[in-house]
């Protein structure tokens, strides 16, 4: 049971491309945030230029930063949600996109949990979940599976596995790569895979150069696609 006593941990939006925020994050949400003074997040630097982003009147100087990232650990997290156990709000901040997904901002939320900290979740883009709903795979089944192996006798395997998976499954298979090994990663998948099985590209979505398609592997590999070094969500279907 949540204590009312107790702040509220709000997991906030943030962009995932160079654009206007105001483009992407909802009113409700930047309207909240000029009002939280204590803020968990990845990198201090990325959180107040987003901030400053939404508007020019948030003193950052008054706003107190915590970093939370892979490193912190389960001692760590517990002394820096003190302002929520003595009754003040705190905001969670993804590098971008939604906190806790793909991100290491899952151990406060898991935290607050444990404290009987209320958890509030507000709307903004999810990459992961807008590439899903745009590539025209499987969205009833799917699996994320973050980065995969960099060796690139491991990703082959790696790739196979997942569309073992796939076909047994029925189930969409999501993964993201490092942006300058987009290329590297895009041959792996057109050397590794069957050509019945569906690819889906979304690149640098919801930006100015957003790139969405989905084809056959036999397509992509007859098609002159350059794949650019902006960030990526793969995505493998076979059926």
């Amino acid at each position: 049971m949540k204590d009312s006593t107790k702040g509220t941990l709000y997991v906030l939006p943030s962009g995932i491309a160079e654009v206007n925020p105001h483009l992407i994050i909802p009113s409700h949400v930047t309207d909240l945030i000029p009002d939280l003074r204590y803020y968990l997040v990845e990198n201090a630097r990325t959180a107040r230029r987003f901030l400053r982003s939404l508007s020019k009147e948030i003193v950052l100087e008054e706003i107190d930063f915590t970093i939370v990232d892979k490193n912190t650990d389960e001692f760590q997290i517990t002394k820096l949600l003190a302002p929520l156990l003595d009754g003040q709000n705190m905001g969670l901040l993804s590098e971008a996109g939604m906190p806790a997904i793909a991100d290491p901002g899952n151990v406060a939320v898991a935290a607050a949990h444990r404290l009987g900290i209320k958890v509030k979740p507000l709307v903004g883009p999810s990459s992961i979940i807008l590439a899903l709903a745009a590539s025209g795979l499987n969205g009833q089944r799917f699996a994320f599976h973050g980065y995969l192996p960099i060796d690139k006798n491991d990703v082959v395997k790696r790739l196979k596995e997942l569309e073992i998976n796939s076909r047994k499954n029925d189930e969409t298979q999501i993964f993201i790569e490092t942006p300058y090994r987009n290329k590297r990663m895009l041959e792996a998948i057109l050397r590794s895979c069957s050509i019945d099985t569906k690819l889906c590209i979304a690149a640098d979505i919801t930006g100015n150069n957003e790139y969405i398609r989905t084809d056959s592997i036999k397509g992509w590999r007859n098609s002159n696609f350059v794949i650019e070094k902006n960030p990526c969500v793969f995505l493998v279907y076979a059926s």
